[in-house]
């Protein structure tokens, strides 16, 4: 009888093992795949910059301030809070028809009165 308890034990042990195992093999995984993806976010924004003022409605990048919540969420074009990313040097070139300037701003502005 001692011997089947042993055994026993020893078949769970083994399978808590094998279980460990693969949650380990599974969490290895999964940042192996998840690191190469947002090692591509990093360069794809690396020749970009953010312009308030030129994104269309609905159109805009995340964090775009008050009124709204995240990417996709301004509520009309060329809104003063929210951006888009654009190739360097080009943001203050880009056409903003709320910038005071008429282009495209570098940080959030106070649209012109209309």
């Amino acid at each position: 009888m001692t011997t089947t308890k042993i055994t026993t034990k020893t078949a769970t042990t083994t399978t808590t093992q094998q279980q460990f195992a693969a949650l380990a093999l599974a969490v290895s995984l999964g940042a192996a795949f998840s690191a190469p993806a947002a090692a591509q976010d990093k360069p794809a924004m690396a020749d970009k910059e953010k312009c308030f003022g030129v994104a269309l409605k609905g159109k805009n990048d995340c964090a775009a301030g008050a009124g709204t919540t995240c990417a996709g969420t301004s509520k009309v074009d060329h809104q003063a809070n929210a951006w888009s990313p654009v190739p360097k040097g080009t943001c203050e070139k880009t056409m903003s028809k709320t910038s005071p300037t008429g282009n495209g701003q570098m940080m959030a502005f106070t649209p012109k009165a209309m």
